[in-house]
């Protein structure tokens, strides 16, 4: 059985990263959720330059695997060019503003951030090793046999991405799932301001709490819960809990806060960014609290 210390969701920041790799132990291979690039907002320590070359080193030399985060895609997006000419990921100030950090250091549609949007093809969507399952933002079922029909390791191809741009496809829309997580539209007249500051009115759901059935219990990222309605969420037709006789799955994406902890014996974000976190899997069914190691500094 293999043991993973698995590190979430980076975001440019090289002193996580060491301080992660500091906390992982001897012998466990260590496995990274996505999400390499692109400072959050006053975010102190930032180079995606360094994040990048130390993570792609870690792979190549097998001393960690990956998987494609939903920053990574959107990079993929913004520097290629649609068959109409246009960017296949637009460059509207709010995706430049999330963007900035690796634009600084790469610039735009450059042979380099190219370079390095490629090296992003390479990572796979998902991965299950041993009994783990390793995602990004959601593990769905359905969405991965949908793009394991035509993508049987989960990486992507050139071709794939007009079709996952415009989500005008199953294919598209399965692609998304896995690095974005399902979302719903909030009632009219109601919405949120997330951590850049944008005001929006889909809300991502957790898919691991079972027993979630209003809008301030199912949402996630939101960093004011009392903004949304305090009222039951509608019947969600296209939406399904992870099976709780399912592998264990972990995943980062959503920002989660307060301290780090399991809420689902198979399911458990480690997105913390306020408490940076690792977890150490060792072959378990059940996620278990003692396995948690936050991380120092």
């Amino acid at each position: 059985m293999s043991a993973f210390d698995v590190i979430p969701d980076l975001h440019a920041d090289p002193g996580r990263l060491e301080r992660s790799l500091d906390a992982a132990e001897p012998g466990a291979c260590l496995a990274v959720l996505g999400d390499f690039i692109d400072a959050l907002p006053e975010q102190a320590a930032v180079s995606d330059r360094a994040v990048l070359m130390r993570a792609r080193d870690l792979v190549e030399s097998g001393r960690a695997v990956a998987v494609m985060g939903n920053h990574e895609l959107n990079a993929i997006l913004f520097h290629r060019l649609g068959v109409d000419g246009a960017a296949l990921r637009r460059h509207s100030a709010r995706n430049m503003a999330q963007h900035r950090s690796f634009v600084a250091d790469f610039g735009i549609m450059t042979p380099e951030a190219l370079g390095w949007t490629d090296w992003f093809l390479s990572l796979p969507l998902w991965l299950e090793r041993d009994g783990l399952r390793l995602v990004h933002a959601c593990w769905s079922a359905p969405a991965v046999e949908t793009i394991a029909a035509r993508r049987p390791d989960g990486r992507l191809r050139p071709e794939d991405l007009p079709e996952i741009a415009t989500r005008s496809s199953r294919f598209g829309r399965a692609v998304q799932m896995l690095v974005t997580g399902p979302e719903l539209t909030l009632p009219e007249g109601h919405g949120f301001t997330d951590s850049h500051g944008a005001m929006r009115r889909r809300v991502r759901l957790a898919w691991w709490r079972h027993g979630a059935a209003r809008w301030r219990e199912a949402a996630l990222s939101v960093p004011r819960p009392e903004e949304l309605p305090d009222a039951p969420i509608p019947r969600r037709p296209n939406f399904a809990f992870y099976d709780q006789e399912a592998p264990p799955v972990l995943c980062g994406h959503y920002k989660m806060q307060g301290a780090p902890r399991i809420e689902a014996h198979n399911v458990a974000c480690l997105d913390y960014p306020a408490s940076p976190c690792l977890y150490r899997w060792r072959g378990e069914s059940r996620l278990s609290p003692a396995h948690l190691a936050t991380l120092d500094g």
